[in-house]
């Protein structure tokens, strides 16, 4: 598709951005090249964003936004209004004024709102929100067939149709109709008659085969009790067959004494296990079971109904079973085991056997199947009405998303937090409001590190409450020193609720260029810190184990029964090396040539001092500065993002400027005081700077006494000139030598 909209673009982020400012530029997205758009997806999850609308927008239901749904919604949304530029509007109200009546489409869509709204009991309002859309329950209160496919109980028109459906819901369940109600949809209805169907052919069956059913219908109860106690009973038998086969086994199989002993000092019951596990009765070799009396009292009641509905129809009056007589009891209820085993139809079973029939004869199956096609042929209209509200979503919702999507219009013009912010973290003396939502911080961490920014990862729990959330949060301004694992913060989310925040994890990134001027300063005094934290903790172990070796010495005397014995003298003091005085010496003139070589050069530049003294602190602060420009240049929002689920198609930078702006620092605010009381508890200062002063005078005093700076000080206060006079000679003159005392020479001729 030709492109002939006239698109305006601002830059922001180090790259140019296209701006919507109006419902052209919405319809016409579909022709602004994708390579122009900054994301092309993101995640319908962990986004301060109404759920719900993302939902509709992502029809595949893949769980992200990508750029083809986002253009069908705007498309939509645009032709179902009289004007697309609404869209702009971001209102939670849609008036009706504003939906399209030209197409078919529109016109259903205004009928369903004014159906609504009608419903509600609003027929005339001019607005519709999303309350309104969202409560089905009113909307559908008083319809009886709403298009979703269910009929519900009430809108059966006659008693046998409503208890075939109130059957129906009791057996398999309630699918609830839009109107809030129990109902069944058709796929409910013809489970529910197969299964009625299934029932009844298994019944008949039986019906057709009265081996199945020794006792008749009374064979379903008397079939439970067999079943409860055929194992029991079998169990009885096989413990008197190894009784017979060995009177040794008989205690054993009855169990022994001390198995009593386990549960006697326990409150008993007849259902505990501990009873219910021994035989039901005594065993003995060959010895038939007892019917009525010397049963285990946890079973003794249900072979007394055993008895009743079993052995006496069958058998007639017993006070005991033989085994012979069990076996042929147990080839009397095979088929029923069968028979039972095959059971169709079990989810109905509890309407009986003749509700069944009652309902396969009946004509409630086709009355109810008519209600369900009435309702379905009200799908359309029930569709319109989901469609308004999500049209009113859009409404409200959709110019936002395009703002956080296409371009990162909310991100950069920090007028409005962006839909991926999260909150802000207060920790440190700082507010963050980069803040995103993570699901797994050591996952986010491995994309995330290559944003060149300083990340710091919490862990959020709500104060009262169960809930956790895991966050990172972008520091953009200040400095790390005080940024550790384990300190804690507090973490406000876009609602406004507080959560107690705990840093996790860092990632660790320059955050400012006046961060990196003092660390070369600061990794100096830690440097000597730790070097003399090691010499003290050094020192502190050797005369611990000077005292440690003392007292063990004082203890094994006392314990010989002898006087203390005499302290170790000390150790001989260390002889001087002359060759490692005569070093030192060389190493200390070398070190003075230098600082003296240095000051002088110093000294030298005159009037240009200053430039030196600033060479000197680039020099040193100078390479970590470079270093933390280059990285904070290369800060960007992209991997942050992606490590998120987005897709972010440029390089949004977070430049220093914006980065400030993203982090704010405690500051006073405009019109505050201080109090000029003293601080009762501040610590005493020491006279740094007089000390400074002091140590300068001193080497400069130096320098001028050996001459060093005669080179650049004025003749009068030269060293040579005031400590040897105006010409540079000794103020004392030494004795003239022989020579410079000799009378002269004779003249020429003289004799």
């Amino acid at each position: 598709m030709p492109n002939n909209h006239p698109w305006k673009f601002f830059r922001a982020g180090g790259f140019d951005q296209v701006r919507l400012d109006g419902g052209n530029d919405l319809m016409a997205l579909d022709q602004l090249d994708q390579k122009l758009w900054v994301a092309l997806a993101c995640p319908t999850t962990g986004l301060e964003f109404d759920a719900k609308t993302l939902a509709l927008i992502d029809t595949d239901n893949d769980g992200r936004i990508r750029v083809p749904e986002l253009i069908a919604a705007v498309k939509w949304a645009g032709s179902s209004l009289k004007n697309p530029h609404d869209l702009i509007k971001g209102a939670p109200e849609l008036p009706l004024s504003a939906i399209s009546d030209a197409t078919p489409e529109g016109k259903q869509l205004l009928a369903s709102a004014k159906q609504i709204l009608a419903n509600l009991g609003k027929p005339e309002a001019a607005v519709i929100t999303l309350e309104d859309t969202a409560d089905t329950v009113k909307i559908f209160a008083q319809t009886r067939f709403n298009g979703d496919g269910i009929v519900p109980i009430e809108s059966a028109e006659d008693e046998p149709t409503r208890a075939a459906l109130t059957d129906i819901v009791a057996c398999l369940g309630a699918d609830m109709d839009r109107s809030g109600k129990p109902g069944a949809n058709q796929d409910k209805v013809d489970k529910f008659y197969a299964e009625a169907q299934a029932y009844s052919d298994w019944w008949k069956v039986a019906e057709l085969n009265p081996a199945m059913l020794p006792l008749g219908a009374a064979t379903i109860d008397a079939g439970g009790t067999y079943k409860q106690l055929k194992a029991k009973i079998d169990d009885y038998f096989i413990r008197c067959q190894l009784a017979a086969f060995d009177s040794r086994a008989v205690t054993a199989l009855n169990r022994e004494e001390k198995e009593y002993l386990v549960f006697t000092a326990k409150d008993l019951t007849l259902a505990s296990t501990d009873i219910t596990g021994f035989p039901l009765a005594q065993v003995a070799p060959a010895k038939p079971l007892p019917l009525r009396e010397g049963l285990n009292p946890s079973w003794a009641a249900a072979v007394t109904k055993f008895n009743q509905e079993i052995v006496r129809p069958l058998l007639g009056e017993r006070s005991v079973l033989t085994e012979a007589e069990w076996l042929k009891l147990v080839a009397t209820f095979t088929a029923f085991d069968a028979w039972q085993a095959a059971k169709a139809g079990a989810s109905i079973e509890k309407l009986g056997l003749k509700r069944v029939r009652e309902l396969l004869a009946g004509p409630t199956k086709a009355t109810i199947t008519a209600l369900i096609a009435r309702d379905k042929a009200l799908e359309p209209e029930s569709n319109a009405i989901a469609a308004v509200e999500k049209l009113t979503r859009y409404y409200r919702d959709l110019y936002k998303l395009v703002n956080n999507f296409v371009s990162f219009r909310d991100f950069y013009s920090r007028k409005q937090k962006a839909i991926f912010q999260a909150g802000t973290l207060y920790l440190d003396q700082r507010s963050c409001d980069l803040c995103l939502t993570v699901a797994d911080a050591g996952k986010h961490a491995i994309m995330a590190s290559l944003a060149g920014t300083y990340l710091a990862y919490c862990d959020c729990v709500r104060k009262g409450s169960n809930e956790k959330c895991q966050i990172v949060a972008a520091f953009t301004d200040g400095d790390s020193d005080n940024l550790m694992v384990g300190r804690n913060g507090l973490f406000y989310d876009r609602k406004g609720r507080d959560w107690d925040a705990t840093i996790t994890k860092i990632v660790d990134n320059p955050i400012s260029i006046r961060q990196a001027f003092w660390a070369p300063y600061k990794k100096a005094a830690r440097m000597i810190q730790e070097q003399i934290a090691k010499r003290a903790a050094s020192a502190d172990e050797a005369a611990a184990a000077r005292l440690a070796q003392a007292a063990a010495r004082l203890e094994t005397a006392a314990q010989k029964g002898q006087a203390a014995p005499p302290p170790p003298p000390p150790p001989e003091p260390k002889k001087v090396d002359p060759g490692m005085i005569a070093a030192l010496s060389v190493g200390a003139a070398g070190l003075g040539a230098t600082l003296g070589a240095i000051l002088t050069g110093f000294l030298n530049l005159k009037w240009m001092m200053p430039i030196g003294v600033i060479g000197i602190i680039l020099i040193i602060s100078g390479p970590s500065m470079l270093m933390a420009w280059l990285k904070l240049r290369r800060r960007n929002l992209g991997p942050i993002l992606d490590a998120n689920g987005w897709a972010v198609n440029a390089k949004a930078k977070i430049n220093v400027p914006f980065g400030a702006s993203l982090t704010q620092v405690a500051t006073l605010p405009p019109n505050a005081l201080r109090d000029r009381m003293k601080d009762p508890f501040a610590e005493k200062k020491r006279p740094w700077k007089t000390y400074c002063v002091l140590v300068l005078i001193l080497v400069f005093g130096l320098l001028w006494v050996f001459g060093k700076l005669d080179r650049v000080l004025p003749d009068k206060i030269k060293s040579s000139h005031v400590l040897h006079g105006e010409s540079g000679k000794p103020a004392a003159e030494a004795p003239a030598t022989p020579a410079q005392t000799a009378p002269p020479a004779p003249a020429a001729g003289s004799k």
